[in-house]
């Protein structure tokens, strides 16, 4: 053999190279071929099938981008990972689902959470400003014609205390007329003495001074008049030397307690208030203090170009620390309902409608379409197309969203979904009745259907002491009960206004 290779010329000696090296390759690559066939000829798709969890495979997909299929497993031309097979057929398919292979299930993080029943309060913050309280004015004006004898130095928006001395008037025809009742009085007849002191009432003299007149013997004709309520001083229309009719406005007195505060809420949160709802204001002067409130009106207009609804609440002020013109932050807590509530990551919304993809009893995965409310904490409320129970997926969801319409399946309408859990594990704890609280109070009125209250604060639902309207079941319950009573009390909070569930007098009257 060696001296046959020895006889070749060089260029022969190419040649031989050439074509062993051409067997070696040749021999290698059909090697290769048949080491990944099964016994019968078949390819080793079989084996990756089986491994996969499929019954039978539809086709192979990188689930970076899903939209390009494969008829043979492999390694993806797109990502640094293996092909994935998409099964046909199974429990998922039959249920109207989507299935997915549980290796990917797992890699991608999937997660699901349970439907339940529970109460979403969300809070709505919005601006306001604090206001006088126009409720709480107080007019003042001579009961007769006269002149300014002395002022006390006031000015306009000066806040003073009820009693506070405003101005001296004299008053020339009060003189005459006490004259006359003291001359009448010094006779001794009787019925002359009370028709002149009716006299003296009729040109509008207080009982104070007729009574003064009387001890005294002498004649008063300059009276000095004093500040009807406490509050700010809104109006001054008095002015030393000047004279004044009957009639005439001299001030206008204005009440700091309670405040007024003016939120504006915006039109789409309309639904959302009412008379009675618990708000609470924050104020830049007094950083880290709540103020707490109700609100006790809702204005009938809507302001055109903030498209914003004012809503009315009243702020105890006992110190009058709270001044008008003061900016708020205000916090609205609606009213208690139960819903159905999920995790707000489940919502897939696409602009049209908003859907979940729910986990299936049998493994698959299907997509519902659902009507949300309210959103609040990370958890949204399911108005409808979900029930107590089902399960929700929370994390992955996209994916599965993206493989259900890949396959072409229908999305579950609202109008369909089931009355009762379909897939929890666990029961439902039984729905409680609304829960109570119980205060005390005064009675300051009473009618056939409700009951006015001054009470004390309710620490558990965050109230100040105030006065409001409390439902009745009728007169039944309130029978043997007067304003003035002092009352124990228990109620419940409902949509429209609280409601008495039990009350008892507690005073001795």
């Amino acid at each position: 053999m060696k001296a046959a290779w020895q006889r070749l010329t060089p260029r022969q000696k190419s040649y031989t190279l050439a074509a062993g090296i051409a067997l070696v390759s040749l021999g290698a690559g059909y090697g290769l071929a048949t080491l990944g066939q099964e016994p019968g000829g078949n390819s080793g798709g079989g084996k990756a099938a089986a491994e996969s969890g499929c019954e039978q495979v539809a086709y192979w997909y990188d689930p970076m981008k899903p939209d390009q299929h494969f008829d043979k497993p492999g390694k993806s031309p797109f990502m640094d990972m293996q092909l994935v097979a998409k099964c046909t057929g199974g429990d998922a398919a039959s249920a109207g689902g989507v299935s997915i292979d549980p290796t990917l299930v797992q890699n991608f993080g999937v997660r699901t959470a349970q439907a339940e029943i529970g109460v979403l309060e969300p809070e709505t913050n919005v601006t306001g400003t604090l206001a006088y309280n126009a409720r709480q004015v107080s007019i003042v004006q001579p009961r007769a014609s006269g002149f300014v004898q002395r002022t006390y130095g006031l000015a306009p928006d000066d806040i003073i205390r009820q009693g506070t001395p405003l101005v001296d008037l004299l008053i020339p025809e009060w003189g005459g007329a006490q004259r006359e009742y003291l001359a009448v009085a010094a006779t001794g007849d009787e019925a002359l003495t009370r028709a002149a002191r009716e006299r003296m009432r009729l040109l509008g003299m207080p009982d104070g001074v007729i009574s003064s007149v009387a001890r005294s013997g002498s004649p008063r004709s300059t009276i000095t008049i004093t500040a009807p309520s406490s509050g700010a001083v809104t109006m001054l229309g008095v002015r030393s030397g000047m004279s004044v009719s009957a009639g005439q406005t001299l001030a206008e007195i204005t009440g700091l307690n309670p405040i007024w505060l003016e939120a504006a809420v915006p039109e789409i949160l309309a639904g959302d208030v009412h008379v009675g709802q618990p708000l609470s204001a924050t104020l830049t002067a007094f950083p880290g203090e709540k103020f707490a409130g109700r609100i006790t009106a809702i204005l009938p207009s809507a302001q055109a170009q903030s498209r914003t609804l004012t809503v009315r609440a009243e702020l105890r002020n006992p110190d009058l620390r709270l001044r008008p013109g003061m900016f708020a932050q205000v916090s609205l807590s609606p009213a208690r309902r139960e819903a159905v509530l999920i995790p707000s990551e489940a919502v897939i919304r696409t602009g049209e409608r908003a859907l979940v993809m729910l986990a299936q009893r049998g493994g698959g995965y299907r997509p519902a379409e659902i009507r949300i409310g309210r959103e609040a904490n990370g958890r949204t409320e399911v108005l409808a197309g979900l029930a107590p129970g089902e399960k929700v997926i929370t994390s992955g969801q996209f994916l599965l969203d993206s493989e259900a319409s890949l396959a072409g399946l229908d999305v579950r309408g609202i109008d369909v979904a089931p009355a009762g859990a379909s897939g929890g594990d666990t029961k439902q704890a039984p729905r409680q009745g609304p829960k109570e609280y119980s205060a005390n109070g005064t009675i300051e009125k009473i009618t056939a259907r409700s009951v006015t209250l001054r009470h004390g604060p309710v620490e558990a639902l965050g109230w100040p002491a105030m006065t409001m309207t409390f439902a009745a079941r009728g007169p039944t319950q309130l029978r043997g009960l007067k304003p003035g009573d002092t009352v124990s009390f228990r109620f419940v909070q409902e949509d429209k206004s609280p409601r008495i569930t039990a009350i008892t007098k507690t005073n001795n009257r």
